[in-house]
């Protein structure tokens, strides 16, 4: 039986068949973008042309280790291609990121993209968003208490998320605050409120945003793509 990181690796590889020659890649932060990261380093080894634009500054320094070349988005703000993880995944392939700390730029990444791709082991996959992992919210240290309360009002149990007994920093200098809200019946509404709150920066919650997620589980791997009406 496959291990979960097995899986994950397994889907990671699956996604290297979207990268062709002369792309610009969003490179995803966290342990199953770590493998895809790998793979695309091993496609740079063998004479493809590949870009990368990281989300996070643990991913740059991944890739420049791995050799793949990096640009930004100032550079290329246009990309072809972002391949990430995703901390839960519903059936309408809307997801849930940010346990890594990076959904600020993730966020950024993938909207720029021309695809996006989820890669996730299948214990991802949920009925609703919410059911497994608390919905990351990026702040602003200024008046995080504040946007704290304010996601209580909204239903959230909610905790700041601390790193070495201090406040976990974003690559951008913020805090997250973990909303606990539990399974979630509209998050586009929940979204919008969240989007409302001042001093929020970011929250976890992507959207309407992936083109197909790919599947690892202990029956192989499998792509999901998303049905929607308009």
């Amino acid at each position: 039986m496959a291990s979960r990181d097995e899986l994950k690796r397994n889907a990671a590889e699956a996604a290297l068949a979207y990268v062709k020659p002369g792309m610009v890649l969003g490179l995803g932060t966290g342990s199953t973008a770590r493998h895809f990261l790998a793979g695309v380093g091993r496609l740079v080894a063998s004479g493809m042309e590949l870009k990368g634009v990281p989300t996070s500054l643990e991913t740059a320094e991944e890739a420049k280790q791995l050799g793949i070349p990096l640009t930004s988005l100032e550079e290329s703000f246009w990309l072809d291609l972002t391949v990430d993880g995703a901390d839960e995944v519903d059936p309408k392939l809307d997801l849930i990121k940010g346990m890594g700390g990076a959904l600020f730029r993730e966020k950024i990444v993938a909207t720029a993209s021309k695809k996006f791709v989820v890669i996730v082991d299948d214990a991802k996959l949920v009925r609703r968003l919410g059911t497994r992992t608390p919905l990351p919210v990026e702040v602003h240290p200024f008046g995080w208490k504040n946007a704290s309360a304010a996601l209580e009002g909204l239903g959230a149990k909610v905790e700041l998320r601390r790193a070495g007994g201090e406040p976990f920093r974003t690559d951008n200098g913020n805090h997250i605050l973990d909303a606990h809200f539990g399974p979630i019946r509209g998050p586009g509404k929940l979204a919008a409120r969240i989007s409302g709150i001042p001093g929020v920066v970011g929250h976890g919650l992507f959207l309407k945003m992936a083109h197909a997620v790919v599947v690892a589980s202990q029956m192989g791997v499998r792509t999901l793509e998303p049905t929607r009406t308009s």
